[in-house]
């Protein structure tokens, strides 16, 4: 069944907000079929295989991007962002392995993908068990403008000074001192397809940053977040390291970084982080004093429960930048194992929560729940009044670990809309049917004095280009939330 219905969930405090919920139910039908779960790293559990999703500057086009069940191909659709139907044929790129990225324009679309190496690559400059590399592909007017590899065998960097796509990815680099280990890159490629040789880029960052968050600027640095297995969350805009701002003493350890991880329990809570610019928290940072207390009294909890588990954070902006809507998904009954493990039990549903964007991120009102069959998989992004983000209606089994799903030819969208003129009280809820640590040492973070490794593509992120006008349609600079490293590539 196709269409749309919606739900009112809350009215929130006097003269704040109203939220509602309004789902399109399978009205985009895809080209080609979709496997809606990625294991998880190290636990095997099962997490969102992400959906980049984007929307013109101008409003009248959106794009949805995926990988198919059959892992051969990555697809662009192009999407109604009205009635969330197909709205023309789908771009098809062969042999693409994994949609990691995804800008709309108004002539079409810039996609991150990764691609095999290419034919001819001599063997010793070939990566670790032929791991495909990072490639940025500009669409225009429905043909390929360009292609540029990021990283990998036989990239050169040029200068330039055009208009700029930024990308965060996380890279295996399998030749030279780190061969076998994870690091991060940052790359800016120009409006020509050229990539860029500038000071801002980085061929070798955060350590196992599986917790990645980019969002554009008006120049590079485009702002930047590192969740490394170090034991710290970075605000790295100025650094593209393992250091700047210390948004929080996290112990990120391997296969739960970027989810809200917290020592403090065995279970995941979930937090935010405000900023009054692309490298300034708009609050305190954390402290790394040997024999403090506590080095993160300045961590805003959105949740602090010890029998509850939560996954799959998301942040967006909400009500033309007066609010947040932070969402993520609850778990009922966890078993918990210590990092670097996770949590799994009982789905209870997506939950949303309205932060004020005016001050340091205080909350509005309680959480909601969205109900059990609404998830958070592709990237949440501001369609005039409504934050919408596409998702798969399936039965969300977050109890033991899961290889795949069941593979899926239709897409259904929700949207959340906000009213900041309301002055209704608190409604009754409508379900739709179908990280800290107590005691902190001081760490140092050496960077390496010879070349950068050979690497390949883990995770990424795609920002927008320098000088486009985005207003409306991207999660703003402001808001960083943990998020699972399954999902780390949504446009930020």
């Amino acid at each position: 069944m196709k269409g749309a219905f919606a739900v009112i969930l809350l009215a929130a405090l006097p003269s704040l907000a109203a939220l509602s919920l309004t789902i399109s139910s399978n009205t985009l039908t895809l080209p080609a079929s979709f496997d809606p779960i990625q294991a998880a790293y190290w636990t095997g559990l099962p997490h969102h295989r992400r959906t980049p999703f984007a929307v013109s500057p101008d409003g009248k086009s959106a794009y949805l991007a995926f990988l198919n069940a059959a892992k051969d191909a990555v697809y662009v659709q192009p999407v109604d962002p009205t009635t969330f139907a197909a709205n023309g044929d789908a771009v098809s790129i062969a042999n693409a392995k994994e949609a990691g990225g995804l800008v709309a324009h108004d002539d079409g679309f810039a996609v991150l993908v990764t691609l095999p190496v290419p034919d001819g690559t001599s063997a010793d400059e070939t990566p670790t068990d032929s791991n495909p590399i990072v490639n940025l592909i500009r669409y225009q007017n429905g043909a390929q403008a360009w292609s540029t590899a990021l990283n990998g065998p036989g990239v050169h960097v040029s200068d330039g000074t055009s208009g700029l796509y930024g990308a965060y990815f996380v890279v295996t680099a399998y030749t030279g001192w780190a061969a076998g280990h994870f690091g991060d890159s940052v790359q800016y490629v120009n409006d020509a397809g050229t990539l860029q040789e500038i000071a801002q880029s980085s061929s070798w960052g955060c350590s196992h940053n599986t917790g990645i968050a980019f969002e554009a600027a008006s120049e590079p640095p485009f702002a930047s977040v590192c969740a490394e297995d170090h034991g710290a969350i970075w605000l790295n805009t100025d650094t593209r390291s393992m250091n700047g701002i210390k948004i929080a003493n996290e112990n990120v350890t391997n296969g739960v970084s970027g989810e809200p991880t917290s020592p403090r329990w065995l279970n995941h809570n979930v937090a935010i982080a405000t900023m009054d610019a692309k490298n300034e928290l708009a609050g305190s940072e954390a402290i790394s004093t040997v024999g403090a207390k506590s080095g993160d009294d300045q961590v805003n909890w959105i949740t602090e429960d010890d029998g509850i588990d939560h996954q799959n954070v998301h942040v967006a902006s909400a009500d033309s930048g007066q609010l947040a809507v932070v969402t993520w998904e609850q778990i009922t009954d966890p078993i918990c194992e210590p990092v670097p493990l996770s949590c799994s039990g009982t789905f209870a549903g997506t939950y949303a929560q309205l932060v004020d964007a005016t001050g340091t991120g205080s909350m509005v009102d309680s959480a909601i729940n969205l109900g059990t069959d609404v998830t958070v998989s592709g990237d949440m992004v501001t369609i005039g009044t409504q934050v919408c983000w596409p998702f798969v209606q399936q039965t969300w089994d977050l109890s033991k670990p899961t290889d795949s799903g069941t593979a899926v030819t239709t897409m259904s969208f929700a949207c959340l809309s906000t009213d900041s003129n309301t002055t209704t009280e608190a409604q009754s809820l409508v379900a739709p049917s179908s990280s800290a640590v107590d005691d902190v040492t001081t760490t140092t973070a050496v960077e390496p004095t010879t070349a950068a490794p050979d690497t390949t593509v883990v995770d990424s992120a795609i920002s927008v280009p320098q000088g486009t006008s985005t207003s409306g349609h991207h999660r703003p600079t402001r808001y960083w939330a943990s998020r699972p490293h399954s999902s780390a590539s949504s446009c930020a």
